[in-house]
């Protein structure tokens, strides 16, 4: 009855050991005092100054970008249930893509897409 979950974890756990043993044999060897001076930081070493400022558009588009994406995860339980009632759900999804649009629109006239 455990069996399936017994591989699982076990197939988890494997994966893990060998994704680490990969980055160790593999990885760049850097002696620990040089590695702790300087700044190393996704594979890539750092240039540019830490307190670059960045203009506010990038993350009002990260954020809208997060929201308008979040919104297909709702259409899911509207298309598991779609054969029950229809109707119902047809009306549903259309209200919430038109306040979607609401949305939208807002931004648009906003300029919050305007790259200039």
């Amino acid at each position: 009855m455990y069996t399936a979950l017994f591989m699982l974890f076990l197939a988890a756990g494997f994966i893990g050991v060998a994704a680490l043993a990969i980055t160790f044999v593999t990885g760049p060897k850097k002696t620990p005092q040089t590695a702790t001076l300087e700044a190393y930081e996704a594979g890539i070493p750092a240039a540019g100054d830490a307190r670059e400022r960045f203009p506010i558009h990038f993350y009002l588009v990260a954020m809208l970008f997060i929201i308008f994406d979040l919104e297909t995860a709702f259409f899911y339980p509207l298309a598991i249930r779609f054969q029950e009632a229809p109707q119902y759900l047809f009306w549903n999804a259309l209200v919430f893509v038109a306040i979607l649009g609401v949305g939208y629109v807002y931004v648009l006239r906003r300029g919050v897409l305007d790259w200039r």
